[in-house]
């Protein structure tokens, strides 16, 4: 051979795109449901035109079916045509009832969700799902467990995985990182063919990256239609493509069955909140707080009332009802909504569907109460676990042995659910709530109510309030909850409803006390007010200890007169805390922090970065249990913690006026459009109540009972 040339053809791979076509669809956000639902008839009558005449192979409807009755109930004459192209694998929905945020609500509400979209998911004849949390802004590391109890085993996921390959094992299910995000609306630009390519070329350089042989490309964006010659324009692009991508539409069902094997080489246990790489949004979870204390309340109220129907075995009676309520509960927490990054328009309709919720649930426990002729001063334990401590019950009587707490002016409630009756003048009555002691009240068991029992260990003073387990004493003006200094802190916010943005120079200023006044002391509990004074508001507090009670109860009720400030509780412990548990879908998830990471002093000059937080999300509550530090802290409404050296701050109020601020310091990209929104100032009256206590989970697990309580009185 010698003296010959050889020569080598190297042969180079085109790798294979499944490329999907979707429309995200938030319900509501920067308009409002109705008018993004008449957006959602134009686009989607045009994708079932498509599917029908072959123009397109299929279509991913957003993992959602809250859309399609949208829609199906202004085109109902499309009911069969849509079940035709489901059958087909021409349309895929499902499996939730609506995209919803996966750290603001609970297990209940989640598996809910699940259910429902399910069910009529499986009703329109899709037989194939996935868990896909496109657009949620990071995941809760539970949500494989309980998506698998429904038969659910892939997942597509984006925000919050950092720099994660595109195949992974997370919490034990194939999932797929969706590297460039789902917002790739690359075919709807007015550009060239070749720019387009351009474009392409370089965002599936990046996905190649981070994938094998096969990359999953998402083709759409949020409320965006399908053009018509996409096809012709996926062939063009192919063509200036050919020596390293071949695009081809497909489904996500389809990358899964080709790459199924990659799954296995990278495994994650854990949430997904990484941001360096993609934006988490952790303000939603401070921004309008008043979503927050409606959503938690509904929620406990609607399982609370479906715990009473299964009790009195009226299932068929209110199944109807139920699901309207939670339709209309599980529609309020798309995140766009439940995050209250939305417009103010937006943001009333929620306020009134909650109210509805709450009116729903109410009624439901009094009909039942009417019809089992529920006796007054009779308690019934819904929860699974025994029930000790002090309740409130009403009587428009005179009731002797027990403390009169408070009362109202109205009308009985088994008189206005009574329909033999109606109320006239003479029924409007002064109706009291009184305060008694339960004792081991068992599951599912009832009790009457009897008059106090055991001896007082109540103390009370203008100073301080305590009792055998718990102690709130104020000394040189300064609060104590045991030993633990506790204060009313204001910081300026110069963010927006996606991300608070300190000042770099601002470490809060600190109310002082302006005035205490006993407000109650009777045999069963005690109530001190405390007037908090700052640069210009004040702020009442009242801090309620029951008898023999190991937790102390703080509720705030103010009208914020200012603009653009974050106002937070704070709790100094005795070291820095690297540690918080704290309740994700109602068990107690491991955080760890850097205490000493300050967010004044690391705020991103990049474009395109997000700024890295010592805060995080809690649903009901958190625990410290350290060494040296140890505190718990159970919430109604308040959902997000932030740690900073040996102090854990939980905000009552964070004030901004816009849904996307272009000069977010902490945030050098915008999140969404830049819609004033002067409601999210939150210039009006302001509730927070959470209940402070020491301990470890037991004690947790025992002021969640007490503060959530499943009783019917």
């Amino acid at each position: 051979m010698h003296g010959m040339k050889v020569y080598c053809k190297i042969i180079i791979m085109r790798k294979q795109v499944i490329a999907y076509l979707h429309t995200h669809w938030d319900r509501e956000w920067y308009r409002e449901f109705e008018v993004f639902r008449m957006r959602l008839v134009r686009v989607f009558d045009k994708v079932l035109y498509m599917l029908e005449n072959n123009k397109i192979p299929c279509f991913y409807f957003d993992g959602q079916v809250c859309a399609l009755e949208d829609y199906l109930e202004i085109r109902p004459e499309n009911t069969q045509l849509v079940k035709s192209l489901i059958y087909a694998k021409k349309l895929f929905i499902g499996p939730f009832y609506c995209l919803t945020d996966e750290f603001l609500i609970d297990r209940n509400c989640f598996s809910k969700n699940l259910e429902l979209g399910m069910k009529k998911a499986i009703e329109f004849g899709c037989t194939d799902f996935i868990g896909y949390l496109a657009d949620t802004f990071g995941h809760s590391q539970n949500i494989v467990d309980m998506a698998r109890d429904f038969g659910i085993d892939k997942f597509i996921v984006w925000r919050g995985c950092g720099d994660f390959p595109a195949d992974f094992k997370w919490c034990g299910a194939d999932t797929v990182n969706l590297v460039r995000g789902y917002f790739q609306d690359v075919f709807s630009l007015n550009c060239s063919i070749e720019e387009k390519a351009e474009i392409l070329k370089k965002n599936l350089d990046l996905i190649s990256e981070k994938s094998g042989l096969y990359l999953l490309y998402p083709i759409g964006a949020d409320h965006l239609g399908v053009p018509e010659n996409i096809q012709d324009q996926i062939n063009a692009v192919n063509l200036l493509l050919k020596d390293d991508y071949n695009i081809k539409l497909g489904s996500p069902f389809e990358y899964f069955k080709n790459v199924s094997s990659n799954f296995d080489k990278f495994k994650f246990d854990g949430e997904l909140r990484d941001n360096s790489k993609t934006f988490t949004l952790q303000g939603c979870y401070s921004s309008r707080l008043d979503l927050k204390r409606y959503n938690v309340q509904c929620s406990y109220m609607l399982d609370l009332a479906s715990r009473y129907v299964r009790f009195c075995r009226a299932e068929k009676q209110y199944e109807n009802i139920l699901e309207y309520a939670y339709k209309m509960l599980i529609k309020n927490q798309a995140h766009d909504s439940i995050c209250g990054c939305s417009t103010d328009s937006v943001h009333s309709e929620n306020i009134i569907r909650y109210k509805k919720i709450l009116q729903i649930a109410q009624n439901i426990i009094d009909e039942l109460k009417l019809e089992t002729k529920f006796e007054e001063k009779m308690v019934i334990n819904l929860s699974d676990k025994f029930y000790s401590g002090i309740v409130e019950f009403e009587s428009a009587k005179e009731q002797t042995g027990y403390d009169k707490f408070q009362y109202r002016e109205g009308f009985e409630t088994d008189l206005l659910t009574d329909t033999n009756r109606i109320p006239v003048t003479e029924d409007y009555k002064r109706i009291y709530t009184y305060l008694a002691e339960i004792n081991n009240v068992e599951p599912n068991e009832t009790e009457f109510i009897m008059p106090e029992s055991s001896e007082n260990d109540l103390r009370i003073t203008e100073t301080s309030i305590e009792n055998s387990n718990i102690s709130l004493r104020i000394k040189d003006g300064q609060i104590f909850i045991n030993s633990i200094p506790f204060s009313l802190v204001d910081f300026a916010d110069l963010g927006d409803s996606y991300n608070n943005a300190p000042k770099p120079d601002d470490y809060g200023m600190e109310f002082k006390i302006l005035r205490t006044k006993i407000l109650f002391e009777g045999s069963n509990r005690a109530v001190l007010k405390i007037d908090f004074e700052g640069v210009w508001d004040v702020i009442p507090l009242m801090v309620t200890l029951d008898k023999h009670s190991n937790y102390l109860k703080f509720e705030f009720d103010w009208n914020n007169t200012q603009k653009s400030h974050l106002l937070e509780v704070s709790f100094e412990l005795p070291s820095k805390i690297n540690t918080v548990y704290s309740e994700d879908m109602n068990t107690l998830i491991k955080r760890t922090f850097d205490p000493d990471y300050d967010i004044r002093q690391n705020l991103p000059t990049e474009s395109g970065k997000e700024a890295k937080t010592n805060t995080a999300p809690m649903q009901r509550g958190l625990l410290i249990d350290e060494k040296e530090n140890n505190l718990g802290v159970i919430t109604k409404g308040l959902t997000q913690y932030e740690v900073f050296k040996n102090k854990l701050y939980v905000p009552i109020l964070r004030a901004t006026g816009m849904i996307s601020n272009p000069k977010n310091p902490a945030r050098t990209t915008p999140a969404g459009p830049p819609i004033e929104t002067p409601d999210l100032q939150m210039m009006k009256r302001n509730k927070a109540e959470f209940y402070v206590f020491f301990g470890n989970e037991t004690a947790f697990n025992e002021v969640m009972s007490q503060a959530y309580n499943y009783l019917i009185i």
